[in-house]
């Protein structure tokens, strides 16, 4: 029997959200959000009985606005008492207003998504790593018989000093592993946000089927990836054969392993920049850096929003100020060094060691440190310098290995490098 069009298996579940959800408010009342987004939260109740109107196809302002800005922390999640996914629902309710567009528009709004994701990839990728390491990342290069496959994801390549140290980790394990990943095994979600259901599940489902077919667990890094195929389209399209689970919290599990290989003191006070929305995630972080010698750390006791900085876009204002907020927390808390777990949040923030007393990392780093691992942040380095030409200069050799478009990499170095700065740099 052939699976139901993605469109139309992702409404049976709204028909099942719209049949169990009582309205009774939990999800707007724990929500970090709306707040943030000045819409007025007395009124918990009415603000997810909105949601349920935009749902059924209303209108509703207030409810419209707090889906546009939900950042997927998912606190909302285990408060529902209905057997509700309230993050799905938030996603379907963001998802009606593109679902009303013509399909063409839809269709070309995804594809230029992708298009320009991809270009960012391919040339941020290649303005860092030589072809003997990016070929680390090909399918030639992949283990015969792996015990995992390792999911990139695709934005992870814009920082690939931690992608190589995922694998290097992996090697010092003994690991067999494939990695799968980049825009050729996307997860669908440009394409889904664009509303063009069509083409999100026909990636989505390459995807899953190389998943699944590479080995008998898979290990994501991005956690826009895993909610993507995990738990927004993934149920739809066969994901319930896809054991799909966050490196992180693999490493976690590993600890005992990987206890022997952390030979080396790294004696530094470490705080960590966290998110919550993939549970565990942050605790297992935590975890490995608790577990390596000589390493002191500090818990900034700052809020715990989204999924991944990138994934509070929808706010501008209050991302920066989050932000800064974690930048004057680690001064206040003395910190050396500020750890960061995801790449979208390392892109944001890892320039900011200019202005600041301590260093900017991602936590991995800190794990090679100890494990003798040592992959160069060639992305902090370019970004630091803050002038395109100074940074084209200093990729000068990688430009020319690759053939770059000299025009196309400046424009990927303005967009992604200089103007995609949620808090300007320099001290206030």
């Amino acid at each position: 029997m052939d699976a139901m069009p993605l469109d139309q298996a992702l409404q049976s579940r709204v028909a099942d959200i719209l049949d169990n959800c009582t309205a009774c408010g939990a999800c707007a009342d724990i929500c970090p959000m709306p707040g943030p987004a000045g819409i007025d939260t007395t009124d918990p109740q009415a603000l997810t009985a909105g949601i349920l109107t935009v749902l059924r196809g209303g209108e509703h302002a207030d409810a419209e606005r707090w889906a546009a800005v939900c950042s997927g922390s998912g606190h909302c999640i285990p408060t529902c008492k209905h057997g509700v996914d309230p993050r799905f629902m938030m996603t379907m309710a963001r998802l009606a207003k593109p679902a009303r567009r013509d399909p063409a528009d839809r269709r070309k709004g995804g594809f230029a998504g992708f298009g320009k994701m991809s270009v960012g990839v391919r040339v941020l990728s290649r303005l860092q790593l030589p072809p003997d390491l990016l070929a680390r990342f090909r399918p030639e290069a992949e283990e015969a018989e792996p015990e995992v496959v390792f999911y990139t994801g695709c934005n992870l390549m814009k920082t690939p000093h931690i992608a190589l140290l995922c694998l290097d980790i992996m090697d010092a394990l003994a690991v067999r592993y494939r990695v799968v990943g980049g825009p050729s095994h996307c997860c669908g979600v440009l394409q889904f946000r664009a509303g063009d259901l069509t083409t999100a599940g026909r990636v989505a489902q390459r995807t899953i089927d190389r998943l699944t077919a590479a080995a008998p667990r898979a290990v994501a890094w991005c956690p826009t990836c895993q909610i993507q195929l995990g738990q927004i389209v993934g149920p739809d399209l066969g994901g319930d054969k896809l054991d799909l689970g966050a490196f992180v919290t693999y490493l976690a599990e590993r600890l005992d392993d990987l206890r022997p290989l952390m030979t080396r003191p790294v004696n530094k006070r470490v705080g960590l920049h966290e998110h919550p929305g993939v549970g565990g995630i942050a605790e297992a972080a935590r975890a490995i850096l608790e577990a390596i010698p000589g390493l002191e750390f500090v818990d900034l006791e700052q809020p715990r929003v989204g999924y991944m900085c990138s994934s509070m876009g929808g706010l501008p204002d209050f991302k920066r100020d989050m932000h800064l907020a974690q930048l004057e927390a680690a001064e206040a808390a003395g910190v050396s060094t500020l750890a960061g777990i995801y790449h979208a949040c390392h892109r944001d923030l890892c320039a900011h060691e200019r202005d600041w007393p301590f260093e900017v990392v991602n936590f991995l780093e800190l794990l090679g440190e100890s494990m003798g691992l040592d992959r160069p942040d060639a992305f902090k380095r370019l970004k630091m310098m803050q002038d395109v030409d100074a940074i084209l200069t200093a990729a000068a050799p990688l430009i020319e290995t690759y053939k770059l478009d000299l025009d196309e990499a400046r424009g990927v170095v303005l967009a992604e490098m200089l103007v995609d700065q949620p808090l300007p740099l320099g001290r206030r």
